[in-house]
C-alpha cells in the first residue's frame, strides 16, 4: 500500500503505512490533532488507529494531553466505548488503536435520516446513561461528548474520543489560554468555573445530545460562539421538537446548577419508569465503511471542529419557535447523560480524590479489622485468581501460587509453577492445595501449611479438569473421564458417563455431598439433559431431561439451580431449581433477559444473584417465584456475585470491589480502581469475591489482594 496523503488540518507530505505493526487502509477521518485510519492487525483484525500530526507530536505537552487520552480509554470498559487494542504515546507519530466499530455516528444518523423518532430517543438516551455512568464510575469526565462522538453500534451507543485537546480549533479560550469545549455541548460551569467541572457537566451535555437526536439541531442556537456561550449560561433551553414523554428528563439534564441535574443512575430509574424505554429493538445502522474526507473519525477519531455542532436549523427569535422553560428548582434529577464537549480540546480529568492503582494503603474498618492490600509478586502482573481454605487465602497469578494471611495480608509462602496457572483459584481437597495449573503438565498437589509439593503425577492428556471433594476428574476428549484421589494423586477409576458424550463438570462448594454436574443440550436447544456423577466412583447419582438450554450455576438444600438461555446472545430469560430428591422444578421467568449471565451467578439459600454483561446485578427469589431487584451497576462486566445474607459483593475488571445491599438491591460502596501498569489488558476472568469471617477479600489486575469489613461498605 502506498503511504496515503493527509489532507487533514496541519498537513503533512506524506503519512506513515503502519502504525506499530498495523497497516493503514483508508482514512475515515480527520480532525486538529490527527488522523483516524481503518487499519488491520497481523491476524487481520479490522481497528480504527488514530495518527498524530506531526506538528503536535513535536509538542511535549501535547503527548501529554495523548497519553492522559490512552490512559483515560483504558480505563472505561468496552461496553461503551470503542475498546483500546493498543497504544504508542511514545512513538515519533504518536498512535493509538481502538477496535472498530461499524456504525454511524449520531450527526451522521440525523444529517442522512433526519430526527430519530421517540422510541429511537429512548434507546439512546438510555445507552447513554449506562456509558456516562460507566465512564464516571472509574473516575472520568468525558467534557467531549457531541454527536460526531457518539457511535450507533448495533448493541447501542459508544461513547469515543476522550482526551484530545485541540488548541486551534477555537478562539473561545480560557484565561489559561486553552480551549474548553465547543459551545453548544459545554455546560454552563465549563464558562463560569471551567476549573471545577466535573461528572455534572457531562449530564448537562446529554441534554443537549438528545435534542439535536430529536430535531437536528441544539438547546441553544446563534452562529456566534459568544452568543452561544451566554444563552448556555443565563437562557432556557429550546426543546421545540423533542417528545412529550422525554422532554421533563431533558429539561433536568439541562439545569443551569450541576447539583440539580440527575446523576446517571437516577436517570436510569426515571427512564424505566417509561413504558418503551427498554424496547427491546437496537439500533440498526447501515454498516459504517471507509469513508472520505467529510466521515467523522471512527473510534478515537477527532472531530473535525465547531461547523457540525453549530446546530443551524433555525436562528433565535424567529416565527414559530415556542421554547419550553423550566425553573431552576424543578430541574432535578433528569439527565445523567450530556456528555460535555470540549470544542476542540477533549479534556479528561479524573475525579472523587481516588489514590493511584497499586498504591498500598491501611485502613481502619468498623468491627476493629485493619483494611490491607498487598502484592506478593511484584515482577508479575496479572489478577490473582484466589480461594479461601485451610484459614487462608489461596491464590494464583501467571507461574506462580501462593498463599496469604487473611489477618494483614502477609505472603505465607510461594511455589513457582511451569505451566499457565488456569482462571481458576487453587482449592483444598483432600488436605492438600490443587493448583490446577494448565492441561498439559502433571498434576501437583502441595502442603497448605508451607506450599511444598506432597505428590505430582505425569498424566495423560486430558481436555477437562475439575476438583470435587476429594477427587480430581480429569476428562478427554474422546469422552472417557478419570478420578484421581486428590490426596494421593493415584487413579481410581476411569469410565464414560452415561448420556453424557465429553463430560465437563461444574461443581458448587458447600454441599454436604458434593457432586459433579455435566450438561448435554439436545440439538434444537429445547431440552438440557443434567447428570449428577458421584466424584468417588463415577457412577451416575441422577439424571433428568429438562426444559430449555440449561447450565448449572449452584446448589443449595437438596436443589440444584440453573439458568435458561435464551436463543440470541445467551442472555438469561429465566432461573430454574430442580430438586432430584421429588422431580420438582420451579421455573422463574425474568421480566427483562439478564445479558450473557450465565457465567456470572451465585446461589445463597433460595436467591440466585445474576450478574450481566453491560452491569446488570440481580436477585431472583425463588421461594417467592419472582425477581426480588434488579440494579444497573454501569460497569462492563463483573464476577460471579457473592452474598453473605446481608451484602452481595462484586468484582469488576478495573479492580474496583461492590458492595450492594442483599434486600434492596442499592449500591452502598466501592473500593478504589486498582488497575495496574498493564491497563489495556482485560482480565481473562474474573475471581468472585471471598466472604469469610465477616470480611471480604478480593482480587486486582494490578497484582493486588486486599481485604475489607464486610460490616459497612458505605465505609471502604
Amino acid at each position: 500500500m502506498a503511504p496515503q496523503r493527509d489532507a487533514g488540518a496541519d498537513a503533512e507530505a506524506e503519512l506513515p503505512e503502519y502504525a506499530g505493526h498495523y497497516r493503514l487502509e483508508s482514512r475515515l477521518g480527520s480532525g486538529g490533532m490527527g488522523v483516524v485510519h481503518l487499519a488491520r492487525s497481523t491476524s487481520g483484525m479490522r481497528v480504527a488507529v488514530k495518527v498524530v500530526h506531526a506538528t503536535y507530536a513535536r509538542d511535549p505537552e501535547f503527548r501529554g494531553r495523548f497519553r492522559q487520552e490512552v490512559a483515560a480509554a483504558r480505563r472505561v470498559s468496552g461496553a461503551f466505548t470503542a475498546p483500546v487494542v493498543d497504544a504508542d504515546p511514545d512513538a515519533g507519530r504518536p498512535w493509538m488503536a481502538t477496535l472498530f466499530i461499524p456504525g454511524p455516528t449520531l450527526s451522521e444518523q440525523v444529517k442522512r435520516n433526519g430526527p430519530m423518532d421517540e422510541p429511537q430517543l429512548r434507546r439512546l438516551m438510555a445507552g447513554l446513561a449506562e456509558a456516562l455512568r460507566d465512564i464516571h464510575r472509574v473516575g472520568v469526565v468525558h467534557r467531549d461528548l457531541k454527536p460526531s462522538n457518539v457511535l450507533l453500534a448495533e448493541d447501542g451507543p459508544k461513547v469515543i474520543d476522550f482526551g484530545i485537546s485541540r488548541p486551534k480549533d477555537s478562539e473561545l479560550r480560557t484565561e489559561t489560554g486553552k480551549l474548553i469545549g465547543t459551545p453548544p455541548y459545554m455546560a454552563p460551569e465549563q464558562f463560569r468555573r471551567p476549573r471545577e467541572v466535573g461528572p455534572a457537566a457531562d449530564v448537562f451535555t446529554l441534554g443537549s445530545l438528545m435534542v439535536h437526536a430529536a430535531t437536528g439541531r441544539g438547546p441553544f442556537d446563534s452562529d456566534s460562539p459568544y452568543v452561544v456561550a451566554y444563552q448556555v449560561v443565563h437562557d432556557e433551553p429550546d426543546l421545540t421538537g423533542v417528545p412529550d414523554s422525554l422532554a421533563p428528563l431533558v429539561l433536568r439534564c439541562l439545569a443551569k446548577e450541576p447539583e440539580d441535574r440527575p446523576t446517571p443512575d437516577e436517570l436510569m430509574r426515571e427512564l424505566r419508569s417509561v413504558a418503551a424505554a427498554y424496547d427491546t429493538q437496537v439500533f440498526i445502522p447501515a454498516p459504517r465503511e471507509a469513508a472520505g474526507e467529510e466521515a467523522a473519525p471512527e473510534g478515537p477519531g477527532e472531530p473535525t471542529g465547531a461547523a457540525e455542532t453549530s446546530g443551524k436549523s433555525g436562528k433565535a427569535g424567529r416565527p414559530g419557535r415556542v421554547v419550553r422553560r423550566l425553573g431552576k428548582r424543578s430541574a432535578l434529577v433528569a439527565g445523567a447523560l450530556c456528555l460535555a464537549v470540549v470544542g476542540g480540546v477533549v479534556a479528561v480529568q479524573a475525579f472523587g480524590g481516588a489514590e493511584p492503582a497499586g498504591t498500598p494503603a491501611a485502613q481502619s474498618a468498623p468491627g476493629g479489622f485493619g483494611a490491607w492490600e498487598a502484592v506478593p509478586a511484584a515482577k508479575d502482573t496479572g489478577m490473582p485468581q484466589c480461594s479461601y481454605a485451610a484459614r487462608r487465602l489461596l491464590c494464583a497469578r501467571p507461574g506462580m501460587v501462593f498463599a496469604v494471611d487473611p489477618a494483614d495480608g502477609s505472603t505465607l509462602w510461594r511455589h513457582p509453577v511451569t505451566e499457565a496457572v488456569r482462571n481458576e483459584p487453587p482449592v483444598v481437597s483432600g488436605g492438600l492445595v490443587q493448583p490446577e495449573v494448565g492441561l498439559l503438565g502433571p498434576l501437583e498437589a502441595l502442603d497448605p501449611a508451607t506450599g511444598e509439593p506432597e505428590w505430582q503425577q505425569d498424566m495423560p492428556a486430558y481436555d477437562g479438569l475439575r476438583t470435587v471433594g476429594d477427587m480430581l476428574l480429569l476428562t478427554r476428549s474422546d469422552g472417557m473421564v478419570t478420578g484421581v484421589d486428590s490426596a494421593s494423586g493415584r487413579t481410581t477409576w476411569t469410565r464414560r458417563i452415561p448420556g453424557q458424550a465429553v463430560p465437563y463438570f461444574t461443581s458448587f462448594a458447600g454441599e454436604r455431598r458434593p457432586a459433579a454436574y455435566a450438561t448435554s443440550p439436545s440439538a434444537d436447544g429445547q431440552r438440557t439433559r443434567v447428570t449428577a456423577v458421584d466424584p468417588a466412583s463415577g457412577d451416575v447419582r441422577w439424571d433428568a431431561e429438562l426444559a430449555g438450554t440449561l447450565t448449572p450455576v449452584g446448589a443449595a438444600d437438596g436443589s440444584v439451580f440453573l439458568v435458561a438461555e435464551g436463543r440470541t446472545y445467551s442472555d438469561v430469560k429465566a432461573v430454574v431449581r430442580y430438586t432430584p430428591a421429588t422431580g420438582a422444578t420451579r421455573r422463574v421467568t425474568l421480566p427483562i433477559p439478564v445479558e450473557q449471565a450465565s457465567a456470572s451467578a451465585g446461589v445463597r439459600g433460595d436467591t440466585v444473584y445474576l450478574m450481566g454483561a453491560g452491569g446488570s446485578l440481580v436477585a431472583v427469589d425463588m421461594a417467592a417465584g419472582k425477581q426480588a431487584w434488579r440494579l444497573e451497576t454501569g460497569v462492563s462486566r463483573g464476577s460471579a456475585p457473592v452474598s453473605d445474607g446481608r451484602h452481595v459483593y462484586v468484582t469488576v475488571p478495573d479492580g474496583r470491589l461492590l458492595g450492594v445491599d442483599a434486600r434492596k438491591g442499592k449500591l452502598l460502596g466501592q473500593t478504589r480502581p486498582r488497575l495496574g501498569a498493564d491497563s489495556d489488558k482485560v482480565p481473562a476472568s474474573l475471581p468472585a469475591p471471598l466472604v469469610a469471617g465477616g470480611h471480604v477479600y478480593a482480587g486486582a489486575p494490578d497484582g493486588t489482594v486486599f481485604g475489607v469489613s464486610g460490616r459497612d461498605p458505605g465505609a471502604w
